[in-house]
């Protein structure tokens, strides 16, 4: 292996590997490979897309050397966020609630972020945008927004869509890719590059089954951290997804902790629902061989 330039390559090219153990242990006729994003420093998926978003954006000149990146929230993609800028010579504002707790601004704080709080708490979500974008426009910064920026699927179709076909011999080892749905980036970016270069490979989206924003039913809590926002994202595009399953919380946490036990994955519950879900494509006769997205690990001591 040659020696990489950036520890940032080393997440352009995950590794797929097949879940022998767990569609043993389950009885399945078929197969389910894994597609493992989660190598960087907040073992998900969102560190590779923080810098790669970044980069894009620069390569257009949307995003000037040293300028502020502005994003709204503080969650997974925002720590990602502040790591990937902070290596670049961006300095992170981020807009958050002022409901967020203590412990995570902090830690927010530690990897470098100025945090912009909102007045109201019970401000929802677009509220927390539109404070993004004005902190952007007061502050001279760059607004990445990646739950609306096309440069969300863009980096998932130039990286992870190439990497899982590469991977499989062109997509011939599989029929069907399963992925959550959480900005929409995945599963659009890796859809349309698969679509464009076969045929036989059906796109399949998850969501819990308590908040079904993607297929148009009831909107609730859930217990799947980086799914279901509660609306449909724009970085989402229907017309590339075959099906949509609704995975129960419940369920998307048994399959996480049984496929650590069978096959040694540290799986997050977003990756567990996608396991669900691509077990019951096997159940069903829908499929023979499913490549899943697990786009978080979970963390063990």
């Amino acid at each position: 292996m040659p020696v990489l330039k950036s520890y940032y390559q080393a997440l352009y090219g995950c590794p797929v590997v097949e879940l022998s153990g767990y569609t043993a242990r389950c009885g399945l006729s078929g197969r389910i490979l894994a597609y493992l994003d989660f190598g960087g420093a907040t073992g998900s998926a969102k560190d590779g897309l923080a810098e790669g978003m970044l980069a894009l954006a620069a390569q257009r000149g949307r995003l000037a050397p040293g300028q502020p990146v502005v994003e709204a929230g503080g969650g997974t993609f925002s720590a990602a966020l502040c790591i990937a800028a902070r290596r670049s010579g961006h300095p992170v504002l981020l807009a958050v609630p002022p409901t967020l707790e203590g412990e995570r601004q902090k830690f927010l704080q530690r990897l470098g972020a100025k945090l912009v709080f909102s007045m109201d708490a019970l401000q929802g979500r677009k509220k927390l945008w539109a404070l993004a974008r004005q902190t952007a426009e007061e502050q001279g910064g760059y607004y990445l927004d990646h739950f609306n920026n096309d440069d969300n699927p863009e980096y998932h179709r130039r990286v992870t869509g190439p990497a899982i076909l590469k991977a499989t011999g062109g997509g011939e080892e599989i029929d069907a890719i399963v992925a959550g749905v959480g900005s929409g980036g995945t599963l659009t970016g890796v859809g349309e590059h698969v679509k464009a270069w076969t045929n036989h490979i059906r796109i399949v989206a998850v969501e819990p089954y308590e908040s079904q924003a993607i297929g148009g039913g009831f909107i609730g809590r859930h217990g799947i951290p980086g799914l279901g926002a509660g609306f449909v994202p724009q970085n989402y595009n229907p017309y590339i997804v075959d099906r949509v399953l609704a995975v129960p919380s419940g369920e998307a946490l048994r399959a996480a902790r049984e496929v650590l036990r069978t096959d040694g994955v540290p799986a997050c519950p977003s990756a567990g629902a996608a396991l669900f879900a691509a077990r019951q494509l096997l159940e069903k006769g829908k499929s023979k061989s499913v490549l899943c997205v697990f786009s978080g690990r979970q963390m063990y001591e």
